[in-house]
């Protein structure tokens, strides 16, 4: 497994056995509990033979580091997030995904007959299950050969296109219509398209349908013409898909609620989400953001783990991950990411 963002460890100045076993036994424990950690706590865990003073002292020096801070007025200290990604990219041991994870995540998924479109949603499902917090993926659009593109007026100034594609999908959608269009050029648009459509995907014919639109002999009047051209950008929809499932797990996941709303109101800004994804498509590995490293989670106090993933041609196509707070459990959700991204790639091909 690779971790692209895991770069060679600088060790910081005054980051000694000493401090770094302290450091890393502190958020190994903050990350598995969410609570801040008391020197009582590290003198239990620690193989060093430390008293809680001289640990007190060390979490200190953490502390002025930048590495550690006092949430409220706690006595305990949590990672900052410099301190987290300190530990993600230096310290952080990634463990092998557990044998019934494994099983579940590809029996999820290899349903024999599933459309690429379902195959994707459950490893999505997959993934929000498993971690406990939100799945997410950005793939790019399925466009499947239809059967059948019919236009049905639904008011004065709009019509719904109707889309049957071969494998039985029914997709409507609803666009503008130009003013003054007469009720024939309703029928006429649905057999022009229809035509030209039939046994083809969108992205395959788009081209050549503008292109002829555009042309001299115009098969159609302009009023109808520029329904057809309407109807066909709409179709074509949006290039990325995103797929979010499980947010129900970040309600018991964020203790401060409106940290909750931040982090909905972040996740209903769709647009930004995708671009965020889309980096993760920069490099081969596993890819990591923490907190406001991205700008999209500054206030929500959110992590995103998430890996790209690739068609039969090798070609990255897509990627997927897990969002969830800053204290994941990154060493067991960064093998449960790398392994879902593969077994993708493997059934794509």
């Amino acid at each position: 497994m690779s971790l692209e963002t895991r770069s060679p460890f600088v060790m910081p100045q005054g980051f000694t056995d000493r401090p770094r076993e302290v450091f890393r036994h502190l958020v190994e424990a903050f990350l598995a509990s969410g609570e801040p950690v008391g020197s009582r706590t590290l003198s239990q865990r620690l193989p060093l033979a430390l008293s809680p003073a001289s640990i007190r002292n060390v979490m200190a020096d953490l502390e002025s580091m930048g590495l550690l801070y006092a949430p409220h007025t706690s006595a305990g200290r949590a990672p900052t997030e410099k301190g987290l990604r300190l530990f993600v990219d230096g310290l952080l041991e990634i463990g092998e995904l557990a044998p019934d994870e494994r099983v579940a995540i590809e029996a999820r998924m290899s349903g024999s007959g599933q459309r690429i479109e379902d195959m994707l949603t459950q490893a999505t499902q997959s993934l929000a299950g498993l971690s406990r917090c939100a799945g997410l993926m950005v793939t790019a659009k399925q466009d499947s050969p239809l059967k059948h593109v019919e236009f049905v007026a639904v008011a004065p100034d709009k019509a719904m296109v109707i889309m049957v594609s071969e494998d039985g999908q029914v997709e409507n959608r609803v666009i503008d219509t130009p003013v003054g269009l007469p009720v024939s050029a309703m029928q006429e648009a649905s057999n022009y398209l229809g035509a030209r459509l039939r046994g083809r995907t969108i992205d395959a014919a788009r081209a050549e349908i503008l292109a002829e639109l555009d042309g001299e002999k115009r098969e159609l009047d302009t009023l109808t013409a520029k329904m057809v051209a309407e109807g066909l950008a709409t179709l074509a929809g949006p290039e990325k898909v995103l797929i979010v499932r499980g947010t129900a797990n970040l309600l018991d996941n964020q203790a401060d609620l409106e940290r909750i709303r931040t982090l909905f109101e972040d996740i209903e800004r769709k647009a930004d989400l995708i671009q965020l994804l889309e980096l993760a498509k920069e490099g081969a590995g596993v890819r990591i953001f923490i907190g406001s490293e991205n700008r999209l989670f500054s206030l929500s106090g959110s992590s995103i783990v998430a890996a790209p993933y690739a068609n039969a041609a090798g070609k990255i196509v897509g990627v997927i991950g897990v969002l969830g707070p800053t204290r994941l459990n990154y060493g067991r959700i960064i093998p449960m990411v790398d392994h879902t991204a593969k077994v993708i790639g493997r059934l794509l091909a």
